[in-house]
């Protein structure tokens, strides 16, 4: 896995202030996407033990809520192990901060991904620049949902995430 940024005490990407790790790789190409630079699966640098640790450090900060997963899309096909069992890691190490991933890709299409029973919040859906809204919560364009994946999971229906 490679990543382009790991972002510390931020307010944008999820409930509460939290650590964004931003992953190399997508295969969407969404019109007018925010950030372009990270579609290249082999772009930015190694996700290597230096920055597990730098990732780790700022989730043991109490007042850190979590971590979100962006990018690029940390579920691209190649990305999925690797992002899998960092998650899996995190859940296990940090017990009581949220996990949010942020994917192009539909809940249907990843629901069943291993990783998943670790995911507190996903946000689905690739951006849609003709349905953009500035006032949407989480998410940039109205086609994309901000699902709760634990309830989701709980009750067979996609429940959406309540701040």
């Amino acid at each position: 896995m490679r990543y382009h940024n790991i972002t510390k005490d931020d307010m944008l990407n999820g409930d509460g202030l939290r650590t964004v790790l931003w992953v190399a790789g997508c295969s969407h190409g969404c019109k007018n996407c925010q950030n372009p630079i990270t579609w290249d699966i082999n772009g930015g640098i190694p996700f290597d033990e230096a920055a597990k640790e730098e990732l780790f450090s700022e989730l043991e900060k109490p007042y850190i809520s979590g971590i979100t997963m962006s990018g690029g899309d940390p579920l691209h096909v190649r990305n999925r192990k690797e992002t899998g069992a960092l998650i899996k890691e995190i859940h296990e190490r940090f017990p009581d901060k949220t996990i949010w991933v942020y994917t192009g890709y539909q809940w249907e299409e990843v629901e069943d991904l291993p990783c998943m029973r670790y995911v507190d919040v996903l946000v689905d859906g690739k951006f849609v620049e003709e349905l953009k809204d500035l006032n949407l919560h989480w998410k940039g364009s109205s086609n994309q949902k901000v699902i709760d994946v634990k309830k989701t999971r709980e009750k067979g229906e996609i429940v959406l995430h309540k701040s």
